[in-house]
């Protein structure tokens, strides 16, 4: 017998949320994180802001992650996109090489994530970080032959860092690819 796989339904199965779903605050923080990503308030936002409990709370800790975090900018981008990519979360990865151009990704960078940590040109300490970012997509586990190159590079800090920023951004694209979110309009 063969099973077939869900059938994806035309449009966004959640609608993105107006300004009374969300909320003045929710509404607010949508429209600003629009200008800064050159579009309007994100159809991400404006789906998850119609929870307004949980989206002040994920506001809180991702923006902990990103882009308040330890690790460099540039790197939580390559760490970002490649989870995009690995995921095939397409709504992600253009945000995200958007964001990540502003913080120093370059178009050689970009060439390399889609071929992996082991592809030419990546620093020692970024192809650690990279292979770190595969393993735990694919087995949601570390090596400890993994573990302890990337440990030679980073921090305590900055390797729990590593760890729920992977994380945090598979969960987003779970949640986006399942809700079906549409891509955001472009100024």
């Amino acid at each position: 017998m063969t099973v077939a796989g869900p059938v994806a339904p035309a449009g966004p199965r959640l609608r993105p949320g107006d300004r009374r779903d969300l909320g003045l605050v929710g509404w607010t923080v949508s429209t600003v994180s629009g200008r800064v990503a050159g579009s309007g308030p994100p159809n991400l936002f404006r789906t998850l802001g119609r929870h307004r409990p949980l989206f002040r709370g994920w506001l809180r800790f991702a923006g902990r992650l990103m882009p308040g975090g330890t690790l460099p900018r540039r790197e939580t981008e390559l760490v970002i996109i490649r989870v995009a990519t690995l995921a095939g979360c397409d709504y992600e990865r253009e945000h995200h090489l958007r964001l990540g151009r502003r913080a120093g990704v370059t178009d050689e960078d970009v060439l390399r994530l889609d071929r992996g940590p082991t592809a030419d040109g990546w620093s020692p300490r970024e192809a650690a970080i990279l292979a770190a970012v595969d393993e735990l997509h694919a087995t949601h586990d570390v090596s400890d032959e993994t573990w302890s190159a990337v440990g030679a590079h980073l921090s305590d800090r900055e390797l729990i860092e590593l760890v729920l920023l992977v994380g945090h951004y598979e969960m987003l694209a779970t949640f986006i690819t399942t809700l079906r979110i549409e891509p955001d309009a472009h100024r």
